[in-house]
């Protein structure tokens, strides 16, 4: 029995045997519980959480900083991901455009954040939308500013005595 229900013969033995019976403290018979298998700790750590997010629209942040949107069609065990009708989404000067990439392979070392999106707010985004001839321009000048304070930065841990950690990738 399970929570006062008795599981499918399959799960009660290997035979297909009723639920085995035992003996309380108190003499009288009792019904022994099975519980079904618990998932090993690494199913939640490894790509095999990726399991419930396959033919499901997913935005992945890579390590450069790109942001991707897809339909997860495959992943293996590293997990490298294939992506469906890929669009690569740009966010500059409070603007944002969608570029569309069509099937995209993303090695899993590039993958740093992963999830799923909720199609009821898909649409709701609160920046407009632009061409990407109109942000790449502000695209550039925003990731040259970010090189900028990233070295002044790492210019001021140096002076502290701070060991480099070595040029940001995006």
């Amino acid at each position: 029995m399970f929570g006062g229900h008795y599981l499918p013969k399959t799960m009660c033995s290997s035979l297909g045997d009723p639920p085995p019976k035992g003996r309380s403290r108190t003499g009288a018979y009792e019904t022994l519980y099975i519980y079904p298998p618990t998932l090993p700790p690494q199913m939640f750590t490894t790509s095999a959480q990726l399991l419930d997010l396959t033919d499901k629209k997913l935005m992945i942040t890579l390590r450069d900083g790109r942001k991707i949107i897809g339909v997860l069609r495959a992943w293996d065990q590293v997990p490298n991901l294939v992506i469906q009708n890929t669009t690569e989404r740009i966010f500059a000067g409070g603007m944002y455009c969608d570029v569309p990439r069509g099937i995209l392979i993303v090695r899993g070392e590039n993958v740093l954040l992963l999830g799923e999106i909720d199609l009821d707010r898909e649409d709701d985004i609160p920046l407009p939308q632009r061409s990407y001839a109109e942000l790449a321009p502000l695209q550039e000048i925003e990731k040259k500013e970010l090189k900028r304070r990233d070295k002044v930065h790492r210019k001021k841990l140096r002076a502290l005595g701070f060991e480099d950690e070595g040029e940001v990738l995006h």
